[in-house]
């Protein structure tokens, strides 16, 4: 065990997030995103929702700040009647982690799951809300 790690960060999430760089990408995937056939690597976190994983990864997380949206978002498909209060949730997470108002770019869908086969990883959740996945680019620590 160790201070100051939220309990959410598995011993693994941890070491891909510490080997992350500046510009590096990991993927906070739902439990319908294809993140094994999609993965470089893969980080199991099943049994858990993307909110409680975000919260906790942005602790320790730096958002990029040399880009105008450190984030992404899988946009809803044309004519998917699906709402997404998730994302909400996420903007109220990111504010009160970062500071960042919006962060959150929308992506068409086949476009995000390209991005995601070029991230550092992909994170598998249990999430079960539909386009939940999320995109996070990682920053600088400047202390």
């Amino acid at each position: 065990m160790l201070i100051g790690i939220p309990k959410i960060i598995s011993p693994e999430l941890l070491k891909i997030l510490m080997e992350m760089g500046h510009s590096d990408e990991i993927v906070l995937a739902d439990g319908n995103f294809p993140g094994a056939s999609h993965a470089r690597r893969l980080v199991r976190c099943d049994g858990h929702g993307i909110p409680e994983l975000l919260d906790a990864i942005l602790t320790l997380f730096p958002l990029d700040a040399y880009v105008e949206k450190p984030a992404a978002l899988m946009q809803v498909t044309p004519g998917d009647t699906v709402e997404t209060p998730i994302w909400e949730e996420y903007r109220q997470i990111a504010q009160q982690r970062t500071g960042i108002r919006e962060p959150f770019v929308e992506m068409e869908r086949f476009s995000f799951y390209e991005r995601a086969k070029q991230a550092y990883a992909i994170v598998a959740t249990g999430e079960s809300a539909l386009y939940a996945n999320v995109i996070l680019k990682k920053g600088v620590v400047k202390q």
